[in-house]
This record gives structure tokens, C-alpha cells and sequence, in this order.
């Protein structure tokens, strides 16, 4: 009489299941992980146009409501420090992260031109006939592109290789 020998089958997965788990993850990773980066690169240049354009329509309201011409810096056009009222210095046209000049991955740089004679009433620092706003990349290739420049014309230009200005084309 022969006794059956029954063997315990084992669950689970083998090693070289598992290793072919893992390599398919990542070659999936292989490929996601570039068109993310592309994608965030490219809503940070969506956010910097937007932002340009704000910035434009801030200065706009700033030189109509102050009589002060165009802002002397980019954190005029910020809020009031502790939550104050308004003025010239601190109009509340921004808000904090844009006027502080850093936002989205990029850089804002605003340059005034032309400085008016004397400050407007109730104005410390006299404003600008004219301004200039850069975005830049802060790490190009990582959080954006293009380079992007805009003035007191409104319209935005880019620059794919260095920093934008009046000669480059529109963005279109």
C-alpha cells in the first residue's frame, strides 16, 4: 500500500514575476516622467503670461487712481502691510506673491523709465512715464522656456533663449 505524498502548494509570486512587475513600472515612469515635466513647465509659462497680464492692468489702475504715473516698484502694487488701507505705496492691485516678484517658477523684474519730476499727493516715491516687467525662468529648462517682456504698450513678448525684450516677437 502506497501512502500519497501531497505537497503543500506555495502561494504567492516568484522573483522573476515580481522583476517583470518592476521593470514594466518603471518604463512606465521612463515615459511619464518627461511629458510631466513638460506640462508643469508649460503651465508655469501659461501662469507667467497671466500674470504679466495682471500686472499690466495693475499699473493701468494704479496711474488712473494715484496721479503718480506708473508704479515706482513692483510692491506698490501690493497689499498693505498688516492688513491696512490702500495708498500710493501699497495700492492692493497685487497680491503678495506676485508683487514680491516670484511666482509660478518664474522671476518678475519691473523696471520703471522716466521718473516723474515729483511724487503724486499723498505719494512717497515719485512714479514712471514708462516701465518694463520681465519673466524669467527661475531655473530655465526646469520651471520654464521662454523668456517673457512686456511695457507700458501691454503687449507681451517671448524670447526662447535669454531674456526678452522690446525686439522680440509677440507671443501669438
Amino acid at each position: 500500500m502506497r501512502i500519497p505524498m501531497h505537497r503543500k502548494k506555495e502561494k504567492g509570486f516568484t522573483l522573476i514575476e515580481l522583476l517583470i512587475v518592476i521593470a514594466i513600472i518603471l518604463i512606465i515612469a521612463a515615459i511619464a516622467i518627461p511629458n510631466l515635466l513638460r506640462s508643469r513647465m508649460a503651465a508655469n509659462e501659461v501662469s507667467a503670461v497671466g500674470s504679466l497680464r495682471t500686472i499690466t492692468t495693475a499699473t493701468i489702475t494704479y496711474s488712473t487712481t494715484y496721479g503718480n504715473g506708473f508704479p515706482p516698484t513692483l510692491a506698490a502694487l501690493g497689499p498693505p502691510a498688516g492688513g491696512g488701507a490702500t495708498s500710493c505705496d501699497d495700492s492692493g492691485l497685487l497680491d503678495s506673491v506676485l508683487s514680491a516678484g516670484q511666482k509660478s517658477g518664474y522671476n518678475f523684474t519691473y523696471a520703471g523709465a522716466n521718473a516723474l519730476a515729483a511724487a503724486g499727493p499723498g505719494c512717497s516715491t515719485a512714479g514712471f512715464n514708462t516701465y518694463t516687467v520681465n519673466a524669467d525662468p527661475v531655473t530655465p529648462g526646469t520651471t520654464g522656456i521662454r523668456h517673457f517682456f512686456t511695457d507700458d504698450s501691454g503687449v507681451i513678448r517671448f524670447n526662447a533663449s535669454q531674456t526678452a525684450a522690446v525686439t522680440d516677437p509677440p507671443i501669438g
